[in-house]
């Protein structure tokens, strides 16, 4: 593998956060690689990222029958060609200073580092609940499963080593919730027992621009992830939702 870190930011229509995101995180870290893994977006974000010009950036457009949070998360591990991943959000929720944090926990042996959310005061209260709620089948589903957990399993902010993530996903990807938004759970479910876990945490930020693509499927996504009961669940919500 060549150079160091890869972080890979899952778009669909961030035009508005996107040349600011990639900006500061080549200033920042300028021997890491970007890799933008963007559903189709009609918003120009593009043809913005290429007027950057810049070779250590590569803007992916993935195919419309696969779009997907998780499936872009997915796919961008697999296309990453560097030691380390990290993944984040690209409108300024998931803090740019707290790359360098996760990629030291990697450098010093970690398998997986997880950003841990130490503030949620920027969510709405019904997402607070929906997190805290899911936050709690995710722990139940792990511990069912004897796998390492984390205080915060629904974070989409987190890094690890490339190698091991890719074999999870050629294994297991059949296994995984593609239009589902929390990517992380579904590689923790899948990872071995013995994988080594850290966390840092970050201030959880409010959204500097676009739209939030939080929506009922989100819902039933998650449900549908989680044991023993969750896929029950998700059939009783789908009535309600």
């Amino acid at each position: 593998m060549k150079g160091t870190c890869t972080v890979i930011l899952p778009t669909y229509k961030e035009s508005a956060n996107i040349v600011r995101m990639v900006e500061t995180l080549r200033q920042m870290y300028p021997d890491f690689k970007v890799l933008i893994m963007d559903d189709n977006s009609d918003d120009g974000s593009r043809e913005l990222v290429e007027t950057l010009n810049d070779p250590m950036v590569r803007f992916f457009v993935r195919e419309p029958r696969d779009r997907g949070l998780s499936a872009s998360i997915f796919q961008g591990i697999m296309e990453t060609d560097t030691e380390y991943f990290v993944n984040m959000d690209c409108d300024f929720q998931h803090p740019p200073s707290a790359i360098g944090d996760i990629y030291s926990e990697l450098e010093d042996g970690a398998d997986l580092c997880i950003g841990v959310r130490a503030e949620r005061t920027a969510l709405s209260p019904m997402r607070w609940m929906a997190s805290w709620a899911a936050h709690f089948l995710a722990v139940l589903t792990l511990w069912l499963r004897n796998k390492k957990k984390s205080k915060d399993i629904m974070s989409g902010l987190f890094g690890g080593r490339t190698d091991t993530f890719k074999e999870v996903i050629s294994r297991d990807s059949s296994e995984f919730e593609m239009k589902g938004f929390k990517a992380l759970y579904d590689l923790m479910k899948f990872a071995p027992e013995d994988l080594h876990v850290k966390e840092i945490e970050f201030e959880f930020g409010t959204r500097r621009g676009g739209e939030s693509k939080l929506s009922s499927t989100v819902i039933l996504s998650l449900l549908r992830q989680s044991e023993p009961f969750g896929k029950i669940l998700a059939k009783l919500a789908e009535k309600t939702l």
